[in-house]
């Protein structure tokens, strides 16, 4: 039986060479900690991890299992078990199985854009484009702007009218639009 400090060398180790560093390079340089999280960041990483968590795990528990064979019935009966466990085979295709759960797992929908925030996104490229708040493709004052714009569409959006001249008749006319 391993002893807990030898399990910790060998997972060590492990993800060591799991994080492309031969025999600890990189644990030695940056640490194990940032190793593990790149590892373990991956789908490939937590497969592989599992993998070798069900191998580390089963090798032990067959070992216990011909200590105690030999213990209770003799020699013959644990070269029995020792070779009925030789024959068991041990789950290579883990990763299958991480894409698999991987894939089934709930479709994410990416969040739709209000219709207010459209036109606020449309009264600022107007302000963008225009030689208020500062010079074209420019917003020097970005706050006052911002508090401009989504005032204006604020009022557009109640049912108010578009200003007679100005930037905010710029904002309105952008929001507006989008505002329908």
């Amino acid at each position: 039986m391993a002893t807990l400090r030898e399990r910790l060398a060998a997972a060590e180790a492990q993800l060591a060479f799991l994080a492309g560093a031969g025999l600890g390079g990189a644990v030695g340089s940056i640490g194990p900690k940032p190793v593990a999280r790149a590892v373990v960041g991956t789908p490939q990483g937590r497969a592989v991890l599992a993998g070798i968590s069900y191998t580390a795990l089963k090798n032990e528990l067959d070992a216990r299992d011909l200590e105690f064979a030999q213990a209770e019935f003799g020699p013959d009966a644990a070269t029995v078990i020792g070779l009925q466990q030789k024959l068991t085979p041990l789950p290579i295709p883990t990763a299958r199985f991480a894409e698999i759960g991987s894939s089934s797992a709930k479709k994410v929908r990416k969040r739709v854009k209000s219709k207010f925030n459209k036109a606020v996104s449309a009264g600022m490229q107007a302000v963008r484009m225009s030689t208020s708040y500062g010079g074209k493709n420019k917003i020097s004052d970005a706050k006052k702007a911002f508090t401009q714009v989504t005032k204006t569409a604020s009022r557009i959006n109640k049912g108010a009218k578009v200003a007679k001249s100005g930037i905010k008749r710029k904002i309105g006319l952008a929001v507006k639009g989008i505002l329908k």
